[in-house]
């Protein structure tokens, strides 16, 4: 322990003393490297390429199906003048027994119209934190396997596809999204077209008291004009463990106007790990979005995991 601590001062030494970026081209696609993965003699290349290739995001995610753990939720849909019209604020405790899952709410408060008669949900934004968050019934015979679990929208329509769309764009951050107009391709922040309008870099920095990989995307600054049209990801920042290169934190901000939608969306995922599992502990979520047939939804919404049991 002593001597991990001893060579991340170093590290961190080195940043500091020299902090003077490089810049390296790799397929002509270029990164831009901090001094300290360069006097480090990092394998950039790999690392670039399994951040390209990423899924623990999306495990992450995938491994609240095969745990137990208790959750707060709280949720406000918002006037354009900030006032909370609606809102739930609750307490639930996922079960896992077996193979099978199940839900206990163990508080609850709901203010506006957050639910209808049926208590169906008025507004899709805490439709998809339900698909995300929340049980209904019992659901068995799930695993927290990714690989060949490529999310598409093929036979799904209305607002099933939309919602597929969003776990999309939610879960794969920086990748293309066939079936949204306008935008699809300009999702793709790997592509050779990206590196046009996106500058990409490589840095090692402190997270939570451990070194971590740092990779961030932002826009480049002398866009102009073009800015409006081809950016769809204002920001994005992920943190790596260095062992294991499972993501630890992401931050992102995604924005877009067309004639017939636009949105405003950021979020910030913070993970924890139980056992050998990698699990979101917080997500923060805020968002305007409006699409056509459809009344603009503002909202924001937070949820805090904890208590994991395997």
């Amino acid at each position: 322990m002593i001597k991990y601590l001893l060579a991340a001062f170093l590290l961190l030494a080195d940043a500091k003393l020299l902090a003077q970026d490089t810049t390296v081209v790799i397929d002509e696609k270029r990164f831009t490297l901090a001094e300290v993965v360069v006097r480090n003699n990092i394998d950039y290349k790999y690392l670039l390429e399994q951040i390209k290739e990423d899924t623990t995001f999306y495990k992450a995610f995938r491994n609240l199906r095969v745990l137990g753990y208790s959750s707060y939720n709280d949720i406000q849909m918002k006037d354009k003048k900030g006032a909370v019209v609606a809102s739930l604020y609750s307490k639930t405790r996922q079960n896992r027994i077996g193979a099978c899952r199940t839900m206990d709410v163990l508080e609850e408060k709901i203010t506006g119209d957050f639910y209808d008669a049926q208590r169906n949900y008025n507004y899709t934004t805490p439709e998809l934190y339900a698909s995300l968050f929340f049980t209904k019934g019992t659901i068995c015979g799930e695993n927290n396997i990714v690989k060949g679990k490529n999310a598409t929208t093929t036979n799904k329509k209305g607002i099933e596809k939309h919602k597929e769309q969003l776990k999309m764009l939610f879960f794969n951050p920086g990748k293309k999204i066939k079936g949204i107009p306008f935008i699809g391709d300009k999702l793709d922040l790997y592509d050779e077209n990206a590196h046009k309008f996106y500058a990409y870099k490589l840095d090692i920095q402190e997270f939570k008291g451990a070194l971590c990989y740092v990779f961030s995307i932002k826009p480049k600054e002398e866009l102009g004009f073009l800015k409006n049209d081809q950016i769809v990801v204002d920001q994005m920042e992920t943190w790596f463990d260095m062992k294991t290169m499972e993501v630890l934190a992401r931050n992102y901000s995604l924005s877009y106007k067309a004639g017939v939608y636009d949105f405003d969306v950021s979020m910030n995922v913070e993970m924890t790990r139980v056992g050998d599992l990698v699990v979101p502990k917080i997500l923060r979520y805020r968002g305007n979005w409006d699409v056509i047939f459809k009344k603009r939804e503002r909202a924001i919404f937070t949820a805090t995991l904890f208590d994991f049991k395997r």
